[in-house]
């Protein structure tokens, strides 16, 4: 997979290695990352990289894919992530909406549902 679609997937497929160096690979030195619509949590690769070090720990950490739309540079996934919560494992669902420039993720919204623990 190539174009703006193989950049999103190799964030992912690290994201779920918890590969820092491979995630962060595929974001531009001067990204932006925001809780959608407009709050900026990390800019810059290096601010990106200190949110997901501590996050990729988590022995249970995995983002499923369920779909994927590709519209020129911007690519939406809805995925379902499982997490390690303060209060026990659980999933939630999320929209990441990724802007791709020069082979890089420059921009990406989050928009995190509810939190279900697994019990």
């Amino acid at each position: 997979m190539s174009g703006p679609a193989g950049i999103v997937q190799r964030q992912l497929d690290a994201y779920n290695a918890r590969d820092i160096h491979a995630f962060i690979a595929c974001w531009a030195d001067d990204a932006q990352y925001f809780e959608h619509p407009s709050t900026l949590l990390a800019e810059g690769a290096e601010q990106i990289r200190e949110r997901h070090v501590a996050r990729f720990q988590e022995p249970d950490l995995h983002g499923k894919l369920v779909q994927r739309m590709v519209v020129g540079n911007m690519v939406v996934d809805q995925e379902e992530v499982t997490r390690n919560f303060p209060e026990g494992k659980g999933q939630l669902d999320v929209i990441a909406i990724y802007e791709i420039a020069n082979g890089k993720i420059a921009k990406a919204w989050f928009k995190m549902g509810a939190r279900t623990l697994l019990r």
